[in-house]
């Protein structure tokens, strides 16, 4: 039981790959806030765990309702006095071609994928930070990581994600919060229509949760990228290759083209520990040469 007296939110665990996450955190031994948009959807997981002598409290509320989740917040601390653990699960789809997605199917998908994981983690944030001690985790895909037809909204939110990630881990180390990603690959509701039936029933969503256990415990990495799907697990990591210096010559975009698979050599490349590393090296390069 790794996680015998932490507390976690699992937000969108109504159903689905939420409600997975909120049933194996459960049997590792956290109390569970289990939130969803459904009332009648939160109550029955939070049932399920109690009813197998686990702890849980629902909380119903949109992630984008800053007001709701201030309430799931302040419930969680009155009944279980902390969070640990932040979850983001909470996602919809509204899948078109580029050229047929209006801006408000653009628009809908950021809102509840990144906004509202911006608005949770900026929620459990405080507390975590009073307590010296946090864990989040937030929901990529590969379709943000490497894209995906018909869902440039949804891969737009969720590489965004990668990027809320890696700043909150930085600004929450010294404090003990660690912030990971999880790109899990499930059969749920979401993707029913994307994926053929005979991965779908590889896909089982259950098979996914075990990936947030490293993400959570005591001993968790921070900014790591962990794709899961079918019970493999791997890691995706944004690189830097060592690249070029061409200088500021009158030719410098020709040389460029014509240099270019030295460029995106992967030789040597690195996983750089902060953005501003990329001006550092480039910066010393220009001064070297």
């Amino acid at each position: 039981m790794k996680l015998a007296n932490r507390v976690a939110i699992v937000t969108g665990a109504g159903g689905g790959l939420g409600r997975c996450h909120a049933l194996y955190l459960a049997g590792q031994g956290a109390a569970l806030v289990v939130n969803d948009v459904s009332d009648a959807n939160a109550a029955a997981v939070a049932a399920e765990i109690t009813d197998a002598g686990g702890r849980a409290i629902a909380a119903t509320g949109s992630v984008t309702d800053e007001a709701a989740v201030g309430a799931m917040i302040d419930s969680a601390l009155s009944r279980f006095g902390k969070v640990d653990i932040l979850v983001n699960n909470a996602g919809i789809l509204r899948d078109k071609s580029f050229a047929k997605m209006t801006i408000d199917d653009f628009r809908q998908v950021v809102d509840v994928h990144l906004i509202g994981a911006a608005i949770c983690s900026k929620a459990v944030w405080e507390p975590m930070r009073e307590r010296r001690h946090g864990r989040i985790v937030m929901t990529t895909s590969s379709s943000g990581l490497y894209g995906n037809f018909g869902q440039a909204n949804y891969g737009a939110a969720k590489m965004a994600l990668v990027g809320l990630m890696q700043t909150l881990a930085i600004e929450g180390e010294k404090y003990g919060i660690r912030v990971n990603a999880l790109a899990p690959t499930a059969a749920t509701q979401m993707t029913r229509d994307v994926l053929p039936d005979d991965s779908l029933r590889l896909l089982d969503p259950a098979l996914v949760s075990p990936g947030l256990l490293p993400l959570v415990t005591d001993d968790a990495p921070t900014r790591a990228i962990l794709c899961a799907g079918a019970g493999h697990f791997a890691a995706a990591q944004v690189t830097l290759t060592r690249g070029i210096q061409i200088g500021g010559a009158a030719t410098a975009g020709e040389q460029l083209v014509a240099r270019w698979s030295e460029v995106t050599d992967p030789t040597d490349a690195i996983v750089p520990a902060y953005g501003f590393q990329q001006a550092e090296r480039e910066v010393a390069a220009a001064k070297a040469a």
